[in-house]
């Protein structure tokens, strides 16, 4: 009777562990497609099977424990006068001692490593992308191009990307799940992200913070293209467009708060706009310089 409830026991947990594992791949973080992401996804895992570690075995002992010295057992040994034992004080304190200590160690070289304003190392220079955002939509600049979309962005696979990001509003938080690290847009402030994407597709971007009745909807979409060709395919497409953003009068229609905004794209853009939108408040500042 006991061997076929522990049978059942492990049966349930390796049925458990493997819809866990089979999860991964329809959970868009467990599925990362750059560099960064596939390093905080390590992070993730090495956190998630060392409290495991930890939680079992208490789950595990909970449920011998409560089974063996049950009222109705009476085989089990009862020492009513046992009040200590050193190796369960070692084994109890040492674990999540180490446990920590190892944390510890991780979150201190990854917070190095993984730094935002990192630049990331690459034989292809780096690709400028401006980010402003609006409510409740995403409006991309691409400085070198002279260009703008909105809820749409592209860039080349392996083509390191450096993101400016504010907000023309409240506080905002710009994620593309599967290439790693959100960063928060705040008004009168300058974050910057590195992110790179090793291979080719499309990737849901979203805020990640709560702004407002269009929150759920301020989403964007991230192309990932297979080499520059493509790439100088995708902006001449847009340098073709008959809308532009020449002055603030045509920013501060786009800002103008809508909810499931249509892509747009932008065939010119007024110069050094990003900066004007950072500078129009007040209490500007830098952060991640």
């Amino acid at each position: 009777m006991i061997k076929n409830n522990i049978k059942k026991l492990k049966n349930t947990i390796l049925v458990c562990i493997l819809f866990f594992l089979n999860s991964c791949k329809n959970i868009t973080l467990m599925n990362p497609q750059g560099l960064i992401g596939l390093e905080e996804k390590k992070l993730i895992l090495i956190a998630i099977f060392l409290m495991l570690g930890i939680v079992l075995p208490v789950i595990i002992m909970t449920i011998v424990f409560v089974f063996k010295y049950r009222e109705s057992n009476t085989r089990s040994i009862y020492l009513p006068n046992w009040q200590h034992s050193k190796k369960i004080e070692y084994i109890i304190w040492g674990v999540p001692i180490f446990a920590i200590i190892f944390l510890a160690t991780i979150t201190w070289n990854s917070t190095h490593s993984l730094d935002p304003k990192k630049e990331i190392q690459s034989l292809n220079s780096t690709l400028n992308i401006q980010v402003i955002s609006l409510d409740w939509k995403w409006l991309f600049i691409y400085p070198d191009y002279n260009i703008a979309t909105v809820n749409e962005i592209a860039f080349p696979k392996n083509v390191p990307i450096k993101f400016n990001i504010t907000s023309s509003s409240v506080m905002n938080s710009f994620f593309i799940p599967q290439l790693g690290g959100q960063i928060y847009a705040m008004a009168g402030m300058n974050s910057i992200l590195h992110l790179v994407s090793n291979e080719t597709g499309k990737y849901k971007g979203i805020s990640a913070n709560f702004s407002g009745p269009g929150f759920s909807e301020m989403k964007f979409i991230a192309i990932s293209l297979s080499d520059k060709n493509e790439f100088d395919t995708w902006i001449k497409n847009i340098q073709k467009s008959s809308k532009k953003l020449e002055n603030m009068q045509e920013y501060q229609i786009l800002a103008h708060p809508s909810i499931n905004h249509p892509i747009e794209h932008f065939s010119r853009v007024k110069p050094n706009l990003f900066d004007d939108v950072v500078n129009q408040f007040k209490h500007s500042h830098n952060i991640y310089n």
